[in-house]
């Protein structure tokens, strides 16, 4: 089937998927986790092929750390799955409620996208979470995975696909997309899908985004930091700074740059040291090197998301030199301050240009599921309608829908009427469900 197919299918299937309630998408994500179970030999097999193949074709260590789907990370995605049927249905919610005059109501009312295009990673789970965020949140979607994962993304939608046959959606609403010449056919294809999202450098985004009149929402770099400050908690600091950079780290949150304030680096930087010995390479700017041993550190390593066992510090003089640093190259992803001081962690927050900011925490809570959305389908970088974990909200627009009785422009036009644009709170009164 060529792309023009798959698109108006899945656009087909999208205007029918949007009118799905909330109980019959909730029971298709609860057969969708029911198969995925009973498939989950042959799917580590196919996971098991498409592993070794990789090993075979030498990809770099974070890639095939990615492509792992083992027993725990299908148990993980069955988990979220469940969390995400749980949620409230985003779909229908009345945002606002407007009196324009007697008897002439105006309803701000959630809807779906549409049709979604997504081109992500070699994370085969990755696959199970987009697409059950698109279904509950009543879009259809194209999904673009790494090749490196092809058998195993090919098995997981084939199960989804006839999991939600099964319970009533309509043929067409996901697909898998092989080829790069498959996203080039799915950039011209403007008139059907009304969103594309891709995962990866900001190169690869801007690629896209020159490639395609549809409209982008960019999932980037993620270049996080981390900035100690001067009256930091070393303790506190040295285990946030380890986990953020050790806990996983093949993945966009996962810590890339230390900031460090000059007048705790002497104390803070052998304690970091001894804790990540043996498991971090460390890099750094002269002023680290003259207190512990580390390569050295420059321009371009402020730029690099590593995704690797590796680790770029900076000492810097205060906390506006960490923001204007942070600022300059970052990719507004997830930044942290380790301060116990609240105004200096109220200035950071406001000023770190970034989709996520936190306090006295590690980066590696910028998720989706560990915010509560149930998922996510990617980190927005985006100042857009959706930034950070874009899960079900991020994932619906709304349209205005207006009820009357017979009203006229014309004697409003005339000052026979007048309007009263009065707040209302109720809920729009017709399901179409």
């Amino acid at each position: 089937m060529d792309m023009n197919e798959l698109a108006r299918r899945a656009r087909d299937a999208s205007v029918r998927l949007a009118g799905a309630g909330s109980e019959r998408k909730n029971k298709a994500l609860e057969r969708i986790a029911a198969a995925l179970k009973e498939r989950q030999q042959d799917i580590l097999r196919a996971n098991l092929a498409d592993r070794q193949r990789s090993e075979q074709e030498k990809l770099p260590a974070p890639l095939l750390k990615r492509l792992v789907f083992d027993e725990a990370k299908l148990a993980d995605a069955c988990d979220g799955i469940a969390s995400l049927a749980g949620l409230e249905d985003p779909v229908g919610k009345t945002l606002l409620s407007t009196e324009l005059d007697t008897g002439l109501e105006l309803y701000k009312v959630t809807c779906p996208i549409g049709v979604i295009g997504v081109i992500f990673e070699s994370r085969p789970d990755a696959l199970v979470q987009i697409s059950t965020l698109c279904l509950k949140s009543g879009n259809s979607v194209l999904l673009k995975g790494g090749s490196e994962a092809r058998e195993t993304n090919r098995i997981l939608t084939d199960i989804i696909a006839a999991a939600t046959a099964e319970c009533g959606l309509p043929d067409g609403w996901i697909s898998l997309l092989e080829t790069r010449a498959d996203v080039g056919a799915m950039l011209k294809e403007d008139k059907h899908i009304d969103l594309i999202i891709p995962r990866g450098s900001n190169e690869f985004v801007r690629y896209i985004m020159d490639n395609s009149r549809i409209p982008v929402m960019g999932h980037a770099d993620g270049i996080c930091h981390c900035y100690v400050a001067d009256d930091a908690d070393i303790a506190m600091a040295t285990a946030i700074v380890a986990d953020a950079k050790t806990q996983y780290v093949a993945v966009c949150n996962a810590l890339e740059t230390l900031l460090v304030h000059e007048s705790v680096a002497p104390a803070f930087l052998p304690a970091l040291q001894a804790r990540l010995a043996g498991k971090v390479e460390l890099a750094g700017c002269p002023r680290t090197a003259a207190i512990i041993p580390v390569a050295p550190a420059g321009e371009q390593d402020w730029k690099i998301e590593y995704l690797d066992y590796k680790l770029a510090i900076r000492i810097v003089p205060d906390l506006d030199a960490a923001i204007g640093h942070i600022n300059t190259y970052g990719s507004r992803h997830t930044d942290a301050i380790v301060t116990a001081d609240q105004a200096k962690a109220a200035h950071f927050m406001q000023y770190v240009d970034s989709a996520n900011v936190f306090w006295n925490c590690s980066t590696r809570f910028s998720d989706g599921f560990r915010y509560g959305f149930g998922a996510e389908v990617g980190v927005s970088t985006a100042k857009i309608h959706a930034r950070g974990p874009v899960g079900l909200e991020g994932l619906v627009i709304y349209k205005y829908k207006l009820i009357g009785h017979g009203q006229l422009v014309g004697d409003y036009a005339a000052h026979t009427k007048r309007f009263t644009h009065r707040r209302l709170d109720r809920q729009f009164p017709l399901d179409g469900k």
